[in-house]
C-alpha cells in the first residue's frame, strides 16, 4: 500500500527499527518485530548503515514485516558511496519482494567514504536518488527534513531550499529528525507552508532513557535539547529507571499535545527498545481516537 494514502482521516502512527549490529542477531531483531507489531503501527521503516553497510539485512527486514506480518513498511535507501547499478540492483531486489515505500536518503558517510568517493561518485545528494528512483516508476518515496536544520547546512533557510528541491524532485511525504520542543516543529511548519511545501509531515519523536545516549545522538544530528529536558536529564543522572520513565512522559506528552495540533502523523524512534515503545503507545492509545483532522 502507498504509505501517502494513509494520511488524511487520522494520525498516521509508525515506528522505526534498526538491522543488527554489535552483538545483536536477526533473531533478536525478529523478536523485536513480533513484539511491536502488537502495537498495530501504520508502518514500520527499516534503517540502512552508514554507506549501505547493512542493506541486505535491511532488505531482509523490511520482507519479513512486509509479507510474513503483513504490516506495511518503509525501507530507508541510502545513496552515499554507491553506484547507481548497485542502487538498481537493489530496488529491483525490494521490487520482487513488493516493497514499494522508501525513504531516499543520502546517508552517512562510511569509514573509508575519501577512497570510495573517488570511484562511486553517481550521487552526491539526496534528491539525486529520488530523482532517479522516480524514474523507475512504482515506488513512492519519503524523504527526511530537519525542523532545526540540517547539521551540514548554515541555516535553516538554506536547508529549507534545500528540502524544496528534494519535495519537487518527486516525494511523497516526509519524516523528521527527532526534536524535543515542540514549538520548533511548529515555527517548521510555518515556513514549509510559506515555500509551498503541502505533502505529509510525520513528526520524529524519540524517547529520552539514557542520558549518554541521548547526548552523542544530539551532538551528531544537532539537535537542541530544552531546558526542561536537560534538567531531567540531570536530577535523574544516577538513577537510569527513574531517567527512563522521566523520558517516556517526557515524550508522551510531546506526542499527546502534538496529535492534539492536528500532526499529520507520528514516527517513533525505538532504538529497538519494544518495551519503551509499548509504555509510549499505552500512555497514547486514548488520545490517538480522539484526535483526529476531522475534530
Amino acid at each position: 500500500m502507498e504509505i501517502t494514502k494513509m494520511f488524511g482521516k487520522r494520525p498516521v502512527m509508525s515506528l522505526e527499527i534498526f538491522p543488527p549490529k554489535g552483538n545483536m542477531s536477526l533473531k533478536s531483531v525478529l523478536a523485536i518485530i513480533e513484539a511491536v507489531i502488537d502495537l498495530c503501527p501504520d508502518f514500520i521503516s527499516v534503517t540502512y548503515g552508514a554507506g549501505g553497510s547493512s542493506r541486505e539485512l535491511t532488505v531482509e527486514i523490511a520482507d519479513i514485516i512486509k509479507n510474513r506480518y503483513g504490516i506495511e513498511t518503509l525501507a530507508h535507501l541510502s545513496c552515499i558511496g554507491s553506484t547507481r547499478d548497485e542502487i538498481e540492483a537493489l530496488l529491483a531486489e525490494l521490487r520482487s519482494k513488493n516493497i514499494k515505500n522508501i525513504l531516499a536518503l543520502r546517508g552517512d558517510p562510511p569509514q573509508d567514504f575519501d577512497r570510495m568517493i573517488q570511484v562511486k561518485a553517481d550521487y552526491e545528494y539526496a534528491k539525486d536518488l529520488i530523482t532517479h528512483i522516480k524514474s523507475l516508476e512504482g515506488f513512492y518515496l519519503a524523504a527526511a527534513c530537519y525542523p532545526e536544520g540540517h547539521i551540514d547546512c548554515v541555516s535553516l533557510e538554506e536547508d529549507l531550499q534545500f528540502l524544496k528541491e528534494k519535495v519537487n524532485c518527486g516525494v511523497d511525504f516526509l519524516i523528521t529528525q527527532m526534536f524535543f520542543d515542540n514549538n520548533l516543529f511548529y515555527n517548521f511548519q510555518e515556513k514549509l507552508a510559506a515555500l509551498g511545501i503541502d505533502c505529509p509531515v510525520s513528526a520524529g519523536i524519540m524517547p529520552v532513557v539514557n542520558k549518554k545516549q541521548i547526548e552523542r545522538i544530539t551532538e551528531l544530528c544537532g539537535t537542541t535539547l530544552p531546558p526542561e529536558l536537560k534538567r531531567l536529564l540531570s536530577v535523574y543522572e544516577n538513577k537510569p529507571e527513574a531517567l527512563k520513565e522521566a523520558g517516556i512522559i517526557y515524550a508522551s506528552e510531546q506526542i499527546v499535545d502534538l496529535l492534539a495540533s492536528g500532526v499529520d502523523g507520528i514516527h517513533l524512534y525505538t532504538m529497538n527498545s519494544p518495551k519503551v515503545a509499548a509504555k509510549v503507545y499505552t500512555n497514547i492509545k486514548n488520545i490517538r481516537g480522539s484526535f483526529t483532522h476531522e475534530d
